[in-house]
């Protein structure tokens, strides 16, 4: 896995953990620079790297094709274990 930091985003069971903040900085890549490539607003990449925001699956994949990255090396699906699975 990826170490790139710990953004996560959370709802209904499942949560997605995003590193986009850490690549883009890594390489030397400006808000504005991506959003512009990805015809979104700079608060859109902001609220992402944040956490206020669940990219969709255009957005992602659109994200992952600029960085030439797979999207599971950005958006990290985890389930939540139910109190079940975590007695067990």
């Amino acid at each position: 896995m990826i170490t790139y930091g710990k953004h996560a985003f959370h709802g209904e069971g499942r949560t997605t953990k995003n590193y986009l903040a850490e690549i883009r900085k890594q390489r030397g890549i400006r808000q504005e620079t991506l959003a512009a490539a990805l015809e979104v607003s700079r608060q859109t990449i902001g609220s992402l790297e944040n956490g206020r925001y669940n990219p969709s699956i255009l957005l992602a994949f659109k994200i992952a094709r600029y960085l030439q990255l797979n999207i599971e090396d950005i958006f990290i699906y985890e389930e939540e274990k139910t109190d079940e699975e975590e007695s067990s």
